[in-house]
């Protein structure tokens, strides 16, 4: 059975919310009759989306609110 978690990213520090942020993305890894296959790359997030999205100012593609923007 194919085996999915968090994976952090990178750690930054974000101009919108003023702090070190994390990314993460949610990998999904094969299972082991398929060792073969690489892992995919399912969802992103950020550990300070809520508080983005609750500004007036657009965010980032991490937050989910905008999509042109690229923290990275």
């Amino acid at each position: 059975m194919a085996h999915q978690t968090w994976k952090v990213e990178k750690i930054k520090h974000c101009e919108l919310v003023g702090r070190e942020v994390t990314l993460e993305d949610e990998v999904i890894y094969p299972a082991e009759f398929l060792p073969d296959q690489p892992a995919h790359i399912k969802a992103h997030r950020c550990s300070y989306a809520n508080v983005c999205n609750q500004m007036d100012i657009p965010g980032c593609i991490w937050s989910g609110k905008n999509p042109d923007r690229q923290p990275l």
